[in-house]
């Protein structure tokens, strides 16, 4: 009977024992999990000012997020920053150190300051006229930059060794629009007649749906005044193969008796002409053309027994450089 009532003392000892370690385990736990919480304790929600809580997510919105990093709740203490390097003090970039850096791109040239130059014969051809072979020629060149030109035309003919027509052309050229000039010079008339001065000025450039054209009124010795149209236009029918028609209207606004020339619409010429680029700069062609007088500029032709109008076949050659 003794023995029993010992072993039961023994374990209510033991279990005495344990329990006291498990409240002790409980506290230093409860202590060490309270030391490590960073989280802020629960805000009671704001009361509005009607007593309800429907205005608080917007209270809420305004309040500053808190950040993850506090190192003064975490226990680490303030950081220090750390001390930033000083910038080496850089003299200015000069004109000098980019030419220097990028001799290319220094020495690169602006193309509107560039002199460039362009010389075309658009027309150097033979024709079978009715009065026998003709030589006729259509030539322009252009020297300048890209805005102020100097621009000269040439155009003539020649049938059986005699000249009956000449004319030279120099102006200025200024760009006002893209692809279109102005130009202003002087017109000097060697051939048909006594020689003769005009003073010229009009427009020249790329019309729509790529029209070339050229208008220029001209200003005579004593009052004399004429208007020259002229439109081309090259149709590519292969890359190298071009059909190019032109038309040319020419108007006066007196009678000029010696030159065989009639006031009102003058002459027209229209001409088809087919050629072949061998290369850019030159190319071989065929065609036709038609010229007619109108007017008192026909009742002059038939005066002096030359025809009103004139179809002939052609073949020439176009060059530039």
């Amino acid at each position: 009977m003794s023995t029993q009532i010992t072993t039961t003392h023994a374990d209510r000892r033991l279990y005495v024992l344990l329990a006291a370690m498990l409240c002790l385990g409980g506290a230093s736990f409860g202590a060490w999990a309270q030391s490590h919480n960073h989280a802020k304790p629960l805000e009671k929600l704001p009361a509005s000012t009607d007593g309800t809580e429907a205005d608080y997510p917007a209270r809420q919105s305004t309040q500053q997020p808190e950040d993850p990093f506090d190192h003064e709740a975490m226990g680490h203490g303030q950081m220090t920053a750390l001390p930033r390097a000083k910038e080496p003090d850089l003299p200015p970039i000069t004109d000098a150190d980019r030419a220097a850096a990028f001799p290319d791109v220094a020495g690169h040239t602006v193309h509107d300051q560039t002199i460039n130059s362009f010389v075309l014969f658009d027309q150097l051809e033979w024709q079978d006229a009715d009065e026998g072979s003709a030589l006729n020629w259509d030539a322009k060149a252009w020297v300048g930059r890209d805005i102020d030109r100097l621009w000269l035309r040439a155009e003539g003919e020649r049938v059986d060794g005699r000249t009956e027509e000449s004319e030279l052309e120099a102006f200025w050229g200024h760009s006002f629009a893209r692809w279109w000039d102005f130009v202003a010079g002087v017109r000097q008339d060697f051939r048909p007649g006594p020689s003769q001065s005009w003073a010229a000025f009009g427009v020249q450039g790329l019309a729509p749906y790529k029209f070339e054209v050229e208008a220029t009124a001209y200003l005579g010795e004593s009052g004399q005044a004429a208007v020259q149209l002229e439109a081309e236009y090259e149709l590519l029918l292969t890359n190298r193969l071009i059909l190019q028609p032109l038309v040319e209207v020419n108007v006066y606004a007196e009678d000029d008796p010696q030159r065989g020339i009639g006031s009102g619409l003058s002459t027209t010429e229209v001409g088809l002409r087919l050629r072949y680029e061998l290369r850019r700069e030159l190319a071989p062609y065929i065609g036709v053309t038609w010229d007619r007088k109108w007017g008192n500029t026909a009742d002059f032709a038939r005066l002096n027994g030359a025809s009103v109008e004139d179809m002939r076949w052609i073949a020439g050659l176009r060059i530039w450089f």
